[in-house]
């Protein structure tokens, strides 16, 4: 049962895992300090054995021993880190593929992996966010998932082959629901991190078992050719020694791992029940790992040579003990469930032919994930497993099951080149110079011209709410694209804006979204520096200015009320009337500098910024599609899924059947 667990919203929970870092640097100074005066203790001992002194009285090393014992360590460690973080650059695809991962093909044929990718495909529906790309780890049979990447722009969420056939549909769900909390709460870009450092306090064991190769290799060699020499011998020694001491930062890597993770998997598996209304569905699923680890064998953990290192990203533990990365699982379904209950046998296989059927009492729709954005200050008393609060509508099952897309539409969202096609012909879509943009497209793009003319035809079919989602569902495949082929697709987009000379909030819409989601840093993490809303007054300025805009004219009010109203919902600015911009004034690279330094806001200013924009729309009224359509793009744009009220415009009407 969740009512132990108060609210919290997932800005809070960003925070939470922004001061964590901290804590991890914290940890890894104490992990660092610990090795090195154990090497410098133990190289001390060899040097006295060595030399064949006795243990006691004074002793006196070699000029800089101890300092060069302390930078060699340090270089170890440190360049460790470094190289680890570097091979991870690419975020969530690196570590899926460090994990045995291999992609799931949007378009695959597969009915598991459909059924995988129609539930994520749900999930960022509900939330808001870019679909994530999904990746399977064929070779592990037993039942885990994980999350991963800098930011959600370009996460991935991987489970093993054992979760894709033996799980049922809603225990899936709930499985990809607690990785998706992972995404919102901020815990992939530590969790990331995390793998770099624990990388490097653990180089001293890596290079003491080389050096043991090493010296083992030239003793037993030079006792063939009856040269050995004590030389041989001390570096098998040291080796040895490194080797062991090289367990204090595996110790401190298990210390550092279990500190930082055991509490958020509480979060994320109440956060799962919210996102699915199904205690039943995540928890069935742990009963059925709780079912695999009683039965033992392979089928019972993570068999990668890299799942200790990967272990605190999993679902559950990948290795039980004392400093297990995750809390007991007998603990977790006692949270949910509010008593004990028992474990489940596990079938081989769920029957293929049932895949995508549902529990007989399964809910109807998903909750859309609310961005903290109810009345009143964040709660910052909250100890909460939820990341945000509920709000009443969803898309029931997602696109993909729930309803029919026109064949161009679906092949285009799950198609990487098809893809940008797809964006091409949502340009065409509403533009009042379509034959100026239609000259544009023959001219550098003729061999997509007949593709989005057909694609043109599809879309006009659709409801105005469901065009922009169709973005968020073809992110997997459009992030198949190479940097190299994205850069070619921004700049298309820009000259087809640019064919009449002037941009529309339609086109605003689709560049900002696309920009901060494809770009060459969409994937890189987002610093903090900005702790308060006080020190972007001008950027909140442009912000609040082109609200009230594009409100005054859907709401036939002065843009000059509705921008004070924004401005009245955050006391802490001091705008005035003066500080309204005149529209003309507000070209795209003056809103995306604005929205590009707003994103580099601690996490609780973000949703006050989001507050006072919607404030400007008084309760109870509905938001304008349009509106709603400005307002995603500066959530995409400020890494935030959607508030309450902005997502119930696209759920009011619920997927389109075409």
């Amino acid at each position: 049962m969740l009512a132990s667990f108060p609210h919290m919203n997932f800005f809070e929970q960003q925070d939470h895992a922004r001061r964590q870092s901290r804590t991890l640097v914290m940890l890894f100074a104490l992990a660092v300090l610990a090795i090195v005066l154990a090497v410098n203790l133990a190289l001390a001992l060899l040097f006295i054995w060595v030399q064949g002194q006795p243990l006691s009285g004074a002793h006196s090393y070699p000029k800089g021993f101890f300092a060069t014992n302390t930078l060699v360590t340090l270089g170890l460690i440190a360049g460790g880190t470094m190289i680890e973080l570097f091979n991870l650059r690419d975020g969530g695809d690196a570590v899926a593929r460090m994990a045995g991962g291999t992609v799931v093909a949007p378009n695959t044929a597969d009915v598991r992996e459909r059924r995988l990718l129609n539930v994520v495909e749900e999930m960022a529906l509900a939330s808001g966010i870019a679909c994530p790309s999904v990746y399977v780890l064929a070779r592990e049979t037993s039942i885990n998932a994980f999350a991963a990447g800098y930011n959600a722009n370009e996460a991935v969420i991987a489970v093993t082959q054992g979760a894709l056939t033996r799980l049922t549909r809603d225990e899936l769900q709930g499985v990809i629901g607690h990785e998706f909390s992972h995404i919102l709460n901020g815990d992939m870009r530590l969790n990331v991190r995390l793998i770099g450092v624990l990388f490097g306090i653990q180089m001293i064991a890596g290079f003491g078992r080389h050096l043991m190769s090493f010296g083992w290799q030239t003793v037993d060699a030079g006792e063939r050719n009856g040269k050995g020499t004590p030389l041989h011998m001390a570096i098998w020694v040291v080796g040895g020694t490194l080797f062991v001491i090289g367990y204090v930062g595996i110790f401190f890597g298990r210390v550092i791992k279990s500190a930082l993770s055991r509490q958020r998997e509480f979060l994320a598996d109440a956060s799962a029940i919210q996102f699915t209304r199904n205690p039943d569905g995540l928890g069935n699923a742990l009963r059925k790992i709780g079912g695999l680890t009683r039965r033992g064998g392979a089928d019972a953990q993570i068999r990668h040579p890299n799942a200790e290192q990967l272990s605190h990203l999993f679902l559950n533990a990948v290795r039980p003990g004392l400093l297990a990365t995750h809390p007991p699982l007998r603990e977790r379904l006692r949270r949910i469930y509010g008593r004990d209950v028992a474990l489940l046998d596990v079938p081989e296989a769920v029957d293929a032919s049932t895949v995508f059927s549902a529990a007989p009492e399964r809910l109807p729709d998903l909750p859309y994930v609310a961005a903290g954005l109810a009345d009143g200050e964040p709660d910052m008393q909250a100890a909460s497993a939820a990341i945000a609060q509920t709000a009443a509508h969803a898309y029931g099952d997602g696109a993909p099951e729930g309803a029919r897309l026109a064949p161009e539409i679906d092949q285009a969202v799950r198609e990487p080149h098809a893809a940008t096609a797809l964006v091409y012909a949502l340009l065409l879509l509403r533009s009042t110079a379509q034959n100026d943009r239609s000259a544009v497209l023959s001219s550098h793009l003729p061999q997509q011209a007949g593709q989005v003319t057909a694609l043109l035809l599809a879309l006009k079919q659709l409801p105005g709410h469901a065009r922009l989602p169709l973005l968020d569902l073809a992110m997997p495949a459009l992030r198949q694209l190479t940097l190299a082929e994205r850069a070619p697709l921004l700049a298309n987009v820009t000259r087809l804006i640019a064919a009449d000379q002037r941009i529309s909030l339609d086109e605003f819409v689709l560049q900002t979204v696309l920009t901060r989601r494809l770009d060459m840093h969409a994937g890189r993490a987002v610093p903090v520096r900005f702790l308060s809303l006080p020190e972007l007054q001008h950027e909140s300025a442009v912000l609040f200015s082109l609200t009230a805009h594009v409100m005054a004219s859907l709401l036939h009010q002065p843009a000059v009320s509705l921008f004070m109203r924004a401005a009245m919902a955050c006391p802490q600015l001091t705008l005035s009337e003066r500080d309204l911009l005149a529209a003309h004034a507000l070209d795209f690279g003056i809103v995306k500098a604005a929205l590009d330094r707003s994103n580099q806001l601690a996490p609780l200013a973000k949703p006050v910024l989001i507050k006072a924009m919607l404030a400007m729309v008084g309760e109870p009224a509905a938001i304008p599609l349009l509106a709603a359509d400005l307002l995603r793009a500066m959530c995409a744009a400020l890494d935030a899924p959607m508030p309450p009220r902005v997502a119930e415009v696209y759920a009011a009407s619920g997927w389109p059947d075409v």
